[in-house]
């Protein structure tokens, strides 16, 4: 294979803002993604919470996606979604998925693989009616990830539930649509460093605690 694109091979950073030691991490993972998403939202990293959501089909065929975080909780990370969508049918037939956030502005990257579980109803129910009006209409309107003939086919049927809801401000969550709990039994923590010796500080789930050790870049 040869590059066609040179000025592609030629881009490249170097990783200088800061480090990341055994004595820096807390024991808890959990803890440790907190205290890093929380320094992604006070340096205005654009949409902290973005990450990749990357699942594995019954046909062993892996997908990604960016999706947001919704929650952190002590049992994992929390995020909604339609069930009937391609990620939703691929974490049916395998429930183990991997999250990944890129924080450019921090040079940071966490990487999270764990086990799928649903949320409860009532916290499904709660999201749903806080998100804007519009967005809840959306989510009964589009058959997410399904072939549709053309765009004016979505467009009616936002059209055709705006008028059914309209002066309603209540807009019943459909049952294709909730929360997952992704409980994480992996963690990498990485921060760029000089000459692309990053340190990667890796937790793995042994029992019911956590084994922390440096792996190499």
């Amino acid at each position: 294979m040869s590059i066609q694109h040179k000025d592609i091979a030629a881009i490249r950073q170097d990783y200088v803002l800061g480090s990341l030691s055994e004595s820096d991490v807390d024991h808890d993972p959990i803890e440790q993604f907190k205290n890093w998403f929380d320094a992604a939202v006070h340096s205005e990293v654009n949409e902290p919470n973005a990450m990749v959501l990357s699942t594995v089909s019954s046909h062993h065929l892996p997908s990604s996606r960016i999706v947001l975080l919704k929650d952190i909780a002590e049992e994992g990370l929390v995020f909604f979604t339609n069930y009937l969508s391609r990620k939703g049918e691929e974490m049916k037939a395998n429930p183990h998925a991997a999250l990944l956030f890129f924080w450019p502005e921090l040079q940071r990257q966490v990487r999270i693989e764990g086990v799928i579980e649903f949320v409860n109803a009532a916290d499904s129910d709660e999201y749903f009616q806080s998100r804007p009006k519009a967005s809840r209409i959306g989510a009964l309107a589009s058959p997410q990830s399904h072939e549709i003939p053309n765009r004016s086919f979505l467009e009616r049927r936002v059209e055709a539930l705006e008028r059914q809801y309209e002066g309603d401000e209540f807009v019943p969550r459909p049952d294709h649509w909730g929360g997952y709990i992704l409980k994480p039994i992996y963690f990498e923590f990485w921060q760029g460093r000089a000459s692309r010796l990053h340190d990667r500080m890796v937790y793995k789930k042994v029992s019911d605690s956590w084994k922390i050790t440096r792996i190499a870049p």
